[in-house]
Order: structure tokens, then C-alpha cells, then sequence
């Protein structure tokens, strides 16, 4: 009986091996940076939860939920909305892929 092995795709980000689309992909990309920095921003405060929570007129599961990086519960909506509510403003650049 011969041994047959695969060689495993390779993908050039974990966004892109976990997405069914380059499109979703990219939307996972944008939501990951975004949540990555609304929790320094939350970090370089030093604020609790709980004041995060208020500062970003959300619940303080839901900024858990940010700070633990669960990304699929987040839309970029929400992020964006997120971001102002902390006085920040979120640029957007295209470039090509």
C-alpha cells in the first residue's frame, strides 16, 4: 500500500486560510486591526473594563469580548463606531492586493 501525503495549502495570512473569500478575508484583516487598536488605546489608559466599557458606550462583556480578540462578534460597523466614541477617527487606505 503506498503512503500519499498532501502538501498543505499555504495561505499569505491566517485571515486568508480561515476566510471562504478574499473578500471576507479582508474584512477580517480591517476588523483585527481595528480591534487591535481600540485595545492598546484601552491598554495605554490603563482604564478597567468597566471604564472602557462607558468610554465606548458599550457593555463590559461585550468589552471583554474586544480585549479577548473574539472577532467574530464584531462587525467593522461597530468597531468604527467604537473608534469615535473614543475621539478617534478612522482612516481608510486601499492599496492593491
Amino acid at each position: 500500500m503506498s503512503k500519499t501525503t498532501t502538501k498543505p495549502d499555504r495561505f499569505a495570512s491566517v485571515w486568508d486560510a480561515l476566510a471562504d473569500s478574499a473578500e471576507e478575508a479582508a474584512n477580517l484583516k480591517v476588523r483585527a486591526e481595528l480591534m487591535r487598536k481600540i485595545a492598546a488605546l484601552v491598554q495605554d489608559k490603563d482604564w478597567t473594563q468597566a471604564v472602557a466599557a462607558e468610554q465606548c458606550g458599550i457593555s463590559q462583556p461585550r468589552i471583554n469580548d474586544l480585549l479577548r480578540g473574539r472577532i467574530g462578534r464584531f462587525s467593522l460597523d461597530a468597531l468604527v463606531n467604537i473608534a469615535a466614541a473614543l475621539g478617534q477617527q478612522v482612516h481608510v487606505e486601499l492599496e492593491a492586493a
